[in-house]
């Protein structure tokens, strides 16, 4: 695989996560502090790639800490100017660049309506960090590919670490800081996939299914290989796939699947049976031998990820296929056609 910029992307994400870990951990541990008790759910704006982290968000805080999370609508602050009442709520607005002006707006009505803010960007001096009270920084350095990987996989270790520290957990923190080692294992696999991608070059549709923390994972991968190759990828949940989706499988037709080992592991497995049954094209994401032995591309996760913390490991084969299938298309991967880096919204 040729050493593109978002290949180094992808590769400097261990040391990203490392690096947010360590010098964050205290401010967010403050932050939390002031928080605590002073809101009973939260509402969440974004969009794109840091849309998917709210959806881990979903999970995370609804598991971990027990909060209801609602994902925004923009355009009521923005278009209709109809904003909702956000009553005892925690508004954490999510932004690679902070500049899409609905996603500022969010923060700001929450503001206005005497709530407290947060926001989780890469740029500090953004205007979703100005509009927002508090702030977690990804500090990740400049992202130069358009495709989002390292400000994705950051954004995922910056709501695990609030997540944590709200509940002043230190079991959990403690799995957060092996998070980064998980990551690396599987880079060092990297140039394993390429051969392997190229029998999906001429494909032009699949589905990416992931259930849990990581239906977050199978919405972020979908859009990289939508981003990256031109492919129609359309993601879902496992449950979702069975009410009626599932109709499209026919001989052939490629399904990847994220299945880690954890609470959804036993419903992903009875789909895979299915899938098989159906004789689909499986490529498979997961720490489990006896599935992945199964699959027509088996990409292996490291054993022993809490399920709480795999999307942070389980979306970097989904980054790496669909890196190498543009490569095998004929694709810039730096470069997509018609995308831009930052895109503002209202």
């Amino acid at each position: 695989m040729s050493k593109t910029i978002l290949k180094q992307e992808i590769e400097q994400q261990p040391q990203v996560v490392r690096s947010l870990i360590s010098r964050e951990l205290n401010d967010v541990a403050n932050l939390a502090k002031e928080l605590r008790g002073h809101f009973n759910h939260v509402v969440i704006a974004a969009r794109g790639t840091s849309d998917n982290a709210a959806r881990y968000a979903q999970y995370l805080l609804g598991a971990h800490n027990h909060l209801p999370v609602a994902l925004a609508t923009p355009s009521l602050f923005t278009i209709y100017k109809q904003p909702p009442k956000m009553a005892d709520s925690l508004i954490i607005g999510i932004s690679q660049s902070g500049r899409p002006p609905d996603i500022v707006a969010v923060l700001e009505e929450g503001r206005r309506q005497g709530q407290p803010t947060l926001a989780i960007t890469n740029k500090a001096d953004s205007p979703l960090a100005k509009a927002a009270e508090y702030i977690i920084p990804l500090k990740v350095g400049r992202e130069r590919s358009v495709a989002a990987t390292k400000t994705y996989t950051a954004s995922l270790a910056a709501l695990a670490l609030f997540s944590g520290c709200l509940n002043h957990e230190a079991r959990t923190l403690d799995e957060l800081e092996k998070v980064p080692d998980y990551m690396q294992q599987v880079l060092q696999g990297v140039d394993d996939v390429h051969p392997s991608v190229q029998r999906y070059r001429y494909m032009d549709h699949c589905v990416v299914i992931g259930r849990g923390f990581n239906y977050a994972t199978a919405f972020e991968i979908s859009l990289k290989i939508k981003e990256l190759t031109q492919i129609i990828a359309e993601p879902y949940s496992s449950a979702d796939f069975l009410h009626g989706p599932i109709a499209i499988i026919r001989e052939g037709f490629p399904v990847m699947m994220v299945a880690p080992s954890g609470p959804m592991l036993n419903d992903l497995t009875e789909l895979i049976e299915r899938i098989i049954e159906m004789h689909s094209e499986l490529i498979l994401i997961s720490d489990v031998p006896e599935i992945l032995g199964r699959a027509n591309l088996a990409i292996r996760l490291p054993a022993g990820i809490p399920e709480w913390l795999s999307p942070m490991v389980a979306v970097l084969p989904g980054q790496i296929f669909s890196l190498a299938l543009a490569q095998a298309r004929g694709l810039d991967p730096d470069q997509p056609k018609g995308l831009h880096k930052v895109t503002e919204t209202w």
